[in-house]
């Protein structure tokens, strides 16, 4: 019962000081805050890294040409690519794997009527679709003979659909990239974006063979795509073709590798990592927004003490406890730190819905670190403003009593 007449005398020395309240309070507002939007913003970051690699494929690898620890693939006319062949001989002899699409592609305009549109046109097999786990809105996917003929037959994603055709369906209708006619046998169903904000249905898809002669004028592979099998462990997939490959470009035992499988689980994991690093070194930083708070509420409760000196002196000479007194004072530092720790609970939740709204991530907020910066923010109270609150209890009445 005394807890609580003490927690009421508290609200009503702070609202009878509101707007210095307010103003002591502001410190840990901003901190609390900054650390909730930071956190939630940071979430949502990482979810969306994460679930734009799994739109690839959950047992997605790639083999791309060039040692590791440069950009690969940057230099065509020094790396070595890679050729049909080699899918070929990953798909006969790796144990474990689903689907392997050798794949080509080149930036371009494609035309249809009136209409251009700047698109990434790649060149490779049905096996892509598989690998990384496309379906088809409306028509089909390509027939043996187109693959094995090297007919002018080609895919689209949905935003080469609504930039050249609106909403109207493509399939069928012909489709010029630059000089090389086509006709669109299918529509891919939309993924949204990747990873790292690439828009993934941006993008023409043909049989590999009419890119190779009718486009690239070569028969190189630029990469391979493959999904591995639902038990088959990825390490040891990738393992093999390192293996494989090694042989097949014929690589001394001392030589570097001269091309790098990347296994988009792992890319995930990294990523995950790293945003997650990242948001927490931010939330830390402001973290210290909470000190600072606190300093100002101990400064404002010192102030406070002074101003109601006589009050405390009375209260001593009638016969309140020390202890008592150190209790009210400690409550309102407290009470006064939890309140801005709501507000700043509730202004952090709104920051962050505005930042992902921008930044076109999930709204991921989390609730262990909403507690944890209540449960600090009232920490916080307890710490700056013990101090004030064992000078008020400390006071001689008398000369409380004599203060004006």
């Amino acid at each position: 019962m005394m807890l609580f007449e003490t927690v009421l005398l508290a609200l009503r020395a702070i609202r009878l000081n509101t707007l210095r309240s307010v103003l002591t309070a502001l410190g840990i507002i901003i901190g609390v805050a900054a650390v909730v939007a930071l956190v939630t913003i940071g979430n949502g970051t990482t979810q969306s890294v994460v679930s734009g690699i799994s739109s690839l494929g959950s047992k997605l690898l790639t083999i791309r040409p060039g040692a590791a620890g440069g950009p690969p693939g940057s230099a065509r006319s020094t790396t070595r690519l890679f050729t049909i062949a080699d899918a070929r001989a990953i798909a006969g002899e790796v144990a474990g794997v689903a689907a392997v699409a050798p794949i080509a592609s080149s930036r371009m305009t494609v035309v249809a009527g009136d209409q251009n549109w700047p698109t990434t046109v790649v060149g490779t097999e049905n096996a892509y679709f598989d690998a990384e786990q496309w379906t088809i809105a409306d028509g089909r996917f390509f027939s043996d003979s187109e693959e094995r003929g090297g007919s002018a037959a080609c895919i689209i994603g949905e935003t080469v659909r609504s930039h050249l055709f609106g909403t109207a369906s493509p399939v069928g209708q012909p489709l010029r990239l630059q000089k090389t006619p086509c006709t669109i046998v299918g529509l891919l169903a939309s993924k949204g974006a990747g990873a790292f904000g690439m828009d993934q249905d941006d993008m023409v898809v043909m049989p590999l063979r009419t890119f190779q002669g009718r486009i690239a004028g070569n028969t190189d592979v630029d990469f391979i795509n493959l999904s591995a099998t639902a038990e088959a462990d990825t390490a040891a997939v990738r393992t093999d073709i390192e293996s494989l490959l090694r042989e097949r470009r014929h690589l001394l035992a001392t030589a570097q590798d001269d091309f790098q499988v990347i296994d988009m689980r792992q890319i995930s994991s990294m990523l995950s990592t790293i945003t997650g690093v990242l948001t927490g070194l931010l939330a830390a930083v402001a973290a210290v927004s909470l000190l600072v708070g606190g300093v100002g509420i101990m400064n404002i409760m010192l102030v406070s003490i002074t101003e109601r000196t006589r009050e405390i002196g009375i209260r001593l000479a009638i016969g309140a406890l020390r202890r008592q007194v150190l209790s009210q004072f400690l409550i309102e530092a407290v009470v006064l730190s939890l309140m801005g720790g709501v507000v700043g609970i509730g202004l952090g939740l709104s920051l962050a819905a505005v930042g992902v709204h921008f930044l076109n991530v999930p709204f991921v907020p989390d609730p262990t670190i909403m507690l944890l910066a209540f449960g600090f923010s009232g920490l916080v109270g307890v710490a700056f403003g013990y101090l004030p609150a064992r000078r008020a209890a400390n006071l001689n009445p008398i000369e409380a009593l004599r203060h004006e």
